[in-house]
């Protein structure tokens, strides 16, 4: 008897930006003086909201109690925020665990998900993990979308496509036309999935969002999550928009208790405090338009990008992008290597503080002399 299935066997783990604790345990005594910089993760560099730690610290006395199973205050402000019925809305321990529920729940042994290639890597994981099959869908020039070829992916056994907007690693969006037309040609049993982590830094005129978008369609999925632009990853806190006849299977395979007291009042908090969010999508926003043209002028280009992060092409450089990556990590400087994603020439970069940023700048400069 096998220890465990085939499909288990040959999954190829995630890997997660490498941690700053980990990187102080590589370096020891190397470790440089001024610290570590941590631009691998697509985190918040300002951190929580104030609202939000001083949610945190409100609650904590009563942790021996288990939290609210039904995240019904965070569900109920989510639904305010957004107006939406409050049994349209389902808690997750981030984004992430939906994308999992999703597939558990609606992905039959003889059915297939959809994605664009060269996109969230958890995706594909979450079909390995069941052994369901993944099917990829080809990107345009420059590794934007392409709605044609991804329809041309569609067959009889499609049951979920996932869309990323702004897409993961690339920074590339679906536009509003692409959008609405891919809406009304998928046909109505696929449940479309779209996967809207980055959706506030997101700044372009003909930018969609598929919360408002309920109207076009019944089987559609929007996935949001306080991991980024609100800074909460630490809580591992998101939600999905979606029917409520949706919300009411997925009810049936999520874990009780999935998301902690904490981190739903930090959530909650944290979605009411849109000075916060709007100082980091400022920040955000200034600061990607000058690293691209500082990266650009070192022989580095950047894809465009829609979200906290720009996607590097560090072939032309001498050091190459795995040479590149190794060399910032003995600097103390963390970006993300995306070989995993297929693309062994490029690396993601978050958007940090504009002292981080201008580390890393005047670090790779010094590296390519």
């Amino acid at each position: 008897m096998k220890l465990v299935t085939d499909n288990i066997a040959g999954i190829a783990p995630y890997i997660p930006g490498k941690p700053l604790t980990e990187l102080a345990r590589e370096l020891g005594s190397k470790w440089p003086a001024e610290g570590a910089i941590k631009l691998a993760s697509n985190e918040n560099p300002l951190g929580p909201s104030p609202k939000a730690r001083a949610a945190v610290a409100a609650i904590l006395d009563n942790q021996n109690l288990y939290p609210d199973g039904a995240a019904f205050y965070l569900r109920q402000a989510v639904a305010k925020h957004h107006q939406v019925p409050e049994s349209d809305v389902l808690v997750g321990a981030g984004s992430n665990e939906l994308i999992n529920m999703v597939a558990q729940t609606f992905v039959g042994p003889d059915e297939e998900v959809l994605a664009p290639v060269y996109s969230f890597l958890c995706y594909r994981l979450a079909c390995e993990i069941l052994g369901r099959r993944f099917v990829p869908a080809p990107l345009g020039a420059d590794y934007q979308y392409d709605v044609d070829a991804i329809l041309a992916k569609v067959t009889p056994r499609t049951k979920v496509l996932f869309i990323a907007n702004p897409n993961n690693p690339t920074g590339a969006y679906m536009n509003k036309s692409d959008f609405e037309t891919l809406l009304a040609r998928v046909p109505s049993e696929v449940i479309v999935v779209v996967d809207e982590a980055y959706f506030e830094y997101a700044r372009a005129a003909d930018y969609p969002s598929a919360v408002a978008s309920r109207g076009l369609r019944e089987r559609l999925v929007s996935l949001r999550t306080f991991s980024k632009v609100y800074g909460l990853a630490g809580l591992r806190v998101g939600y999905a928009v979606m029917p409520a006849e949706l919300v009411g299977l997925m009810n049936r395979v999520r874990m009780p208790f999935n998301t902690s007291a904490v981190g739903q009042a930090a959530a909650e908090a944290a979605l009411g405090d849109s000075e916060h969010v709007n100082k980091s999508v400022a920040l955000n926003a200034r600061e990607l338009e000058a690293m691209v043209r500082d990266l650009g002028a070192l022989g580095i280009p950047a894809l465009p990008s829609q979200g906290n992060f720009i996607l590097v092409d560090a072939s032309g450089t001498k050091l190459g992008a795995a040479g590149l990556n190794e060399a910032l990590l003995h600097r103390g400087v963390i970006v993300r290597p995306v070989a995993n994603y297929g693309l062994p020439k490029h690396l993601r970069i978050t958007i940090g503080t504009e002292a981080e940023n201008a580390r890393l700048k005047r670090t790779v400069g010094e590296l390519l002399k």
